[in-house]
């Protein structure tokens, strides 16, 4: 590894109207490094990296890249032709193209106005096999799964020729297989010289594949060094600014009656015969890999999904759920998995957010708000789940992750809702935004709601849960008591595909 660093930034700022998103930040990467960027969300980590990469320009600040001072401000065309290539946490993709044209987008080969198809097609193979990728580069993007369209963004960042590549939360949303496939491409990447930024809130992962860590808190360079020489609590200290002494902060409660069950349901390919049960002041388990048919599960409880059979019970009454209003009206509420997308209106301000979802109990008979119940929930809400925000009139956009994920919360949690239930809450969150999710999970325990929590994290579900139900292929493995199990026999269960209980 050259001595030389290819980046180096210093004393960057960058304010947005009221934020001081980055103040006097440094950083450097050589060549042939994998770099950690860590740090809460709203640390400023995305967007040091957008101004590395041209999306965004810098107010003050050094920068030079491959030895070269940049003095004026660089567009993503400009920082790709310097060789830096950044592949967002929300793939930047187009999915009606080919694999071959999303690597050439921007950068076709043409002869006299015409494309040259068949050296695109040539050029695309020959970067995917020279990853070890086992992708058609003539198959449609929108057929891919996540993991592989994280594959093709690493091709057309070779392709490119890039000798800095930035990446994102690449994991967020890939399954085990996909995960190894990536570290070892990560590893070929790395072998030929390119540094590479890795932001990740898996500190977990950071063993498998990094050199070297920068850390930074409230839009401040805090601390770098190796990654082999920094003890993870002395990490997740500078990330916060302050030593989190339980990591899966947990609280003892009398169980008390049986509140919630789901009796032999079954919705489509991927809900067969599925029976559990949730009880007042306990936290259920919901464990099994991708794929398992936990979220489908948890969509056909809410009546996101349409059931095919089965009973839902709330309170010793059969309940008839055919849409999520049916559910939310029986005290039944999700906190959904892909909270942009199917949790928030992230166009809406905070307080329209959760107003939208109590909107039967704020208007009066002729459909018309009360200003002031609104408010009272609305400044409840925020106080109680500790929400970071100016005012309840930020749109929802502008949250970051773990504030978001209590924005979804927060809209239930004004309903006195009997059961609550969580789907993967903590992806993409920062370690200190997951203790306070769990927080929250155990204060709603302690209020006697039954709580069901989603998660792919197995050491998340033993640290949380009380009780564990593990899924395989769209069935109900196991049922376990947390105290009495590990996570040895949690993946036994996961896998086991001929231990099904009908």
């Amino acid at each position: 590894m050259s001595n030389e660093y290819i980046v180096e930034m210093k004393n960057i700022t960058k304010t947005f109207p009221g934020v001081k998103a980055l103040d006097n930040v440094s950083f450097h990467l050589k060549s042939g490094q994998v770099m950690a960027l860590l740090g809460e969300n709203g640390a400023g980590k995305s967007t040091l990296m957008k101004i590395l990469s041209g999306v965004y320009t810098r107010d003050e600040g050094y920068l030079k890249i491959f030895g070269e001072e940049i003095k004026g401000n660089l567009t993503p065309k400009s920082a790709q032709e310097l060789g830096v290539s950044i592949i967002h946490q929300e793939l930047n993709m187009c999915a009606h193209l080919t694999v071959a044209e999303n690597i050439f987008l921007g950068k076709e080969i043409h002869s006299k106005g015409l494309l040259k198809d068949k050296e695109m097609v040539k050029r695309s193979r020959a970067v995917l096999e020279r990853l070890k990728i086992d992708i058609n580069p003539k198959a449609i993007v929108g057929s891919l799964g996540v993991g592989q369209q994280q594959m093709v963004e690493i091709a057309k960042a070779l392709e490119s020729n890039a000798k800095v590549l930035i990446m994102d939360e690449p994991t967020s949303a890939l399954t085990t297989k996909e995960i190894e496939d990536l570290f070892r491409i990560i590893r070929e990447v790395k072998s030929r010289g390119c540094g590479i930024v890795y932001i990740s809130h898996r500190l977990e992962e950071l063993q498998h594949i990094v050199d070297y860590v920068t850390i930074m808190r409230d839009g401040k360079y805090i601390a770098e060094g190796e990654f082999k020489q920094l003890p993870m609590p002395k990490i997740i200290s500078h990330m916060v600014g302050r030593e989190i002494t339980e990591q899966f902060p947990r609280v003892k409660t009398q169980r008390g009656k049986k509140i919630f069950s789901v009796k032999n349901l079954n919705a489509g390919r991927m809900v067969r015969n599925v029976s559990l049960e949730a009880y007042e002041g306990e936290i259920l388990g919901i464990a099994g890999l991708m794929g398992a048919g936990r979220t489908e599960t948890t969509r056909a409880i809410f009546g996101v999904d349409h059931k095919d059979s089965g009973e839902i019970i709330v309170q010793d009454e059969v309940v008839d759920i055919s849409c999520p209003m049916d559910a939310i009206k029986h005290g039944i509420v999700l906190a959904p998995e892909d909270r942009k997308k199917d949790g928030l209106c992230t166009k809406l301000s905070v307080r329209e957010n959760i107003a939208l979802a109590n909107l039967d109990e704020l208007c009066n008979k002729s459909g018309v708000v009360n200003r002031k119940r609104e408010k009272e929930i609305v400044e409840k809400a925020i106080s109680n789940l500790k929400i970071k925000l100016p005012t309840s009139e930020v749109n929802a956009a502008s949250l970051s992750g773990g504030n978001q994920q209590k924005v979804v919360v927060a809209k239930w949690l004004a309903r006195n809702s009997k059961v609550v239930i969580f789907d993967e809450p903590t992806r993409g969150i920062d370690v200190a935004a997951k203790v306070e999710i769990y927080n929250i999970m155990n204060t709603l325990k302690q209020s006697g709601i039954a709580v069901i929590f989603v998660s792919s994290e197995m050491p998340e579900v033993l640290g949380v849960s009380d009780r564990i139900v593990v899924m395989c292929d769209g069935k109900v493995t196991g049922s376990l008591i947390t105290e009495e199990t590990n996570q040895e026999e949690i993946l036994q269960l996961a896998t086991k595909f001929e231990n099904k209980i009908d």
